[in-house]
């Protein structure tokens, strides 16, 4: 025997809502959009209606009408890095606290016709605002040929070519690790930098030599590395040949827990014989062989201010031209025996 089955019950629209509610469909699309001239008892009335039928409005509909998507975009690169995707973890965790969705459009490369590709698509989402993440310089550069009209903030980009910026103080974060690593008593501190077109290395770089210009050290030669541990483990086995190394800062924490394998495979201890320092504070850093001075980079603070000068322009209001966020040394026992904090 055949069983009959009901059909699938139709999705309500605005019209079934305001006949429900006994008011009419513009009524309720002023409910939707809170606008302020419908009285209290008519907005009891309509969402009342609107849970009763359960019903969904249209998210597109909706943004053609009041010209807000309450979508941000976000342009990123290297999110396999850890501080490209800390970034991104903190922009995504503010915007949702802002009341926003994030739509992510990932480069893999970054010179203009990616970064263009990536504004173009969402823009075509109707996302009220970019921001994006350029840590190189050729994604700075890129960003010239942007659309003028749409808000947007960088983060970690240099001067941002002109638009709000959002960074870490890169180099307060170098001042603070190189000053500490004399402080215990080195002569000089070498430096394990990361790529050259990469501006926070840059910055980092800036930092340490300052730092050993007005302390009257001697400048060590520079060494790059690619962020990457095996980067880190090549350079540590140079400065392992070395008799006259004292202290290593090194430009991100990946490498330094390469540059801690080539010492200890070369005998040489830390930190005994060589201080070592790194920068980031990943979650691994606190549980290496010595436990890793570092410095810390406040991601949720970068997120906030990054999403607060986007709505200022989403909303009318002109932002502040840059936001700055400091870095926190945090010392551990590869510079000294008991851990602390330093501001």
């Amino acid at each position: 025997m055949n069983r009959k089955t009901s059909p699938a019950r139709r999705p309500a629209v605005m019209a079934d809502v305001a006949r429900l509610a006994g008011v009419s469909h513009q009524t309720v699309s002023r409910v939707l959009n809170d606008h302020p001239s419908v009285s209290r008892a008519t907005r009891t009335r309509v969402v009342a209606a609107i849970e009763e039928l359960d019903y969904r409005p249209n998210s597109a509909a909706r943004t053609l009408v009041t010209r807000r998507s309450k979508v941000i975009g976000v342009v990123s690169f290297d999110t396999t890095l850890y501080g490209p995707a800390s970034t991104l973890s903190g922009i995504e965790q503010a915007a949702r606290r802002a009341g926003y969705f994030v739509s992510i459009a990932s480069a893999k490369d970054r010179d203009g016709e990616a970064v263009q590709q990536a504004l173009e698509r969402l823009s075509r989402q109707f996302v009220e605002g970019i921001v994006i993440i350029a840590p190189r310089r050729a994604t700075v550069e890129a960003l010239r040929g942007a659309p003028s009209g749409l808000p947007m903030v960088v983060v970690e980009g240099g001067d941002g070519d002109g638009r709000p910026v959002v960074c870490v103080d890169q180099a307060g974060g170098a001042r603070l690790v190189t000053r500490h690593l004399l402080d215990q008593g080195a002569p000089t501190v070498w430096h394990v930098a990361g790529p050259a077109d990469w501006l926070e290395a840059q910055s980092r770089v800036d930092g340490w030599r300052s730092v050993l210009r007005d302390a009257g050290a001697a400048e060590p030669e520079l060494l790059r590395g690619d962020w990457s541990p095996a980067s880190g483990y090549a350079q540590g086995q140079v400065l392992a040949e070395r008799s006259d190394v004292r202290a290593v800062f090194v430009a991100n924490d990946q490498m330094a827990l390469g540059v801690l394998r080539a010492f200890h495979e070369r005998g040489v201890r830390v930190p005994h014989d060589v201080l070592i320092a790194g920068f980031d504070d990943i979650p691994e850093s606190a549980y290496f062989t010595p436990p890793l001075t570092t410095v810390r980079q406040d991601f949720d603070t970068v997120g906030r201010r990054s999403i607060d000068l986007l709505l200022d322009q989403i909303n009318g209001t002109r932002p502040e031209p840059a936001a700055l966020v400091p870095a926190e040394l945090v010392i551990r026992q590869s510079t000294v025996g008991t851990p602390r904090h330093a501001g």
